[in-house]
């Protein structure tokens, strides 16, 4: 696949700022479950099961927005959808706050996953269009917002939490940085699509098949990094044998290396074609991968979980860029499936690893996700193969 860079320097406008941070905004709540989980668990004597239903209420969130994304879109407008989607989130991490059922919290974290995801939706599409040629540099950036905004969720909680606050405390602070970004971004124009202003047969159009293709890859990379960030403290506590709460410390060298891998991919989309870069994640995940699983010295296990989450960081939005680039006249209709795609792997892929796990012990279940790198490696090939010579 030829890549030829823009000549023109890529600019961070004042757009291109605010949706950096809505990405670290939809990042820190997307992020609060996990670290929250056992607090509400023990306020509200939950079993892990049910504990479980709120991330499921997210995911289902997701591919509801997936569904849904394209067509409020076209009716609404991003703009519309951007901000519905931004309130939205922010009014169900309150309702979460508020909330003391735990029909209540469930619900709360589905509404969160389905108008975040709008959110998401909205931005990606727009900086998609906004940066053209340059929407792997601007989506892999928007990616490192959101990583760091998620990183800073467990520290905040557990420094309320210890400081008598409360960990609920830890979700009215994007509250006061959302009233920030909208009294500083005050006035700024999400950019609209034109994909089905005045042509109704685009409406209808399917999308490519090598769009297809490119999504099937982003929902087995997202598939790969669940399994990763759910599984992988359980592995390295009864495969490698640390102690529980040193085996969920160490996994914060797995979400090191998201922002660390993230900043690196930044600024390796800018020299290296997108689809060449792809493989050489894939490959950068595989090496880290094996060492983290077959591995039985805690240092060595851990040194590959960073390698791992270096190429794990940046598949996702290397992928998505791809992605909007062979739909580049469909962006809604495709940043939409990706959501719904990616919500779909985050609800079924950690669910079937753990049934897995049951029948024949983790350390052989994560055999899945050797393999899901495997597909992603082999239909990323072909893909790149057929679009180069689709392309010339």
């Amino acid at each position: 696949m030829s890549f030829k860079p823009s000549r023109t320097a890529f600019v961070r406008d004042r757009f291109t700022w605010l949706a950096f941070l809505m990405m670290a905004f939809y990042g820190y709540l997307q992020a609060a479950p996990g670290p929250l989980m056992p607090f509400l668990r023990d306020e509200l004597n939950l079993s892990y099961t049910v504990g479980g239903f709120h991330f499921s209420a997210f995911a289902l969130g997701m591919i509801l927005a997936g569904i849904s994304g394209d067509t409020l879109a076209r009716r609404l407008g991003r703009s519309s959808v951007f901000w519905a989607g931004t309130v939205g989130m922010a009014a169900g991490a309150l309702w979460f706050i508020l909330a003391q059922q735990v029909a209540m919290t469930i619900a709360a974290f589905f509404l969160m996953g389905y108008l975040g995801t709008l959110l998401l939706v909205a931005i990606q599409a727009a900086l998609s269009d906004r940066h053209g040629d340059q929407r792997a540099i601007a989506l892999t950036e928007a990616n490192v917002a959101s990583s760091s905004g998620a990183m800073l969720v467990p520290l905040f909680v557990g420094q309320f939490q210890q400081t008598g606050l409360g960990w609920r405390f830890a979700l009215l602070l994007p509250f006061i940085a959302l009233l920030l970004i909208i009294w500083r971004f005050r006035g700024v124009q999400i950019p609209e699509s034109d994909d089905f202003r005045g042509i109704e047969s685009k409406i209808h159009r399917r999308l490519p098949a090598e769009y297809w293709a490119y999504w099937l890859v982003i929902v087995v990379s997202v598939a790969i990094e669940w399994c990763l960030v759910f599984w992988g403290a359980e592995f390295l506590a009864n495969v490698v044998g640390l102690p529980k709460t040193a085996a969920a410390t160490a996994m914060s060298a797995f979400l090191l290396a998201m922002v660390v891998g993230r900043i690196a991919g930044s600024r390796l989309t800018r020299i290296i074609a997108p689809g060449a870069l792809l493989l050489m994640m894939l490959s950068l995940v595989m090496i880290g991968f094996v060492i983290f699983w077959l591995a039985r010295l805690t240092a060595i296990n851990l040194a590959g979980l960073f390698i791992a989450g270096l190429g794990v960081a940046n598949l996702f939005p290397i992928t998505l860029a791809l992605c909007t680039t062979v739909a580049a006249d469909q962006i809604d209709k495709a940043s939409a499936r990706i959501s719904l795609g990616t919500g779909s792997a985050i609800l079924l892929a950690p669910l079937s690893l753990g049934w897995l796990a049951d029948q024949i012990r983790i350390e052989n279940a994560f055999t899945i996700v050797a393999l899901l790198i495997i597909v992603a490696i082999i239909v990323t090939t072909l893909t790149n193969r057929f679009v180069s010579k689709r392309t010339g």
